[in-house]
């Protein structure tokens, strides 16, 4: 079975909502560094993360996250 690639829109979706990522990671109960491994692809983040971070940014994990070639 081939491994799906992740992409996604954190980045933007922290950015609009005009939070640090720091300030995010407060919010959703991880480190800055996390934030920025989900940000550059490199942090596969669990379902209740994505769930967390879909909350506080206003968007739905269709927004934030999708399967790389598939969009």
């Amino acid at each position: 079975m081939e491994e799906l690639e992740m992409e996604n829109r954190v980045e933007l979706a922290r950015v609009e909502k005009g939070l640090s990522q720091e300030q995010l990671a407060d919010l959703v109960g991880v480190t800055r560094q996390t934030i920025g491994l989900i940000e550059a692809n490199k942090y596969n983040p669990t379902l209740k993360l994505c769930l967390m971070l879909a909350r506080v940014t206003g968007k739905n994990l269709d927004e934030l996250f999708w399967i790389k070639g598939e969009r």
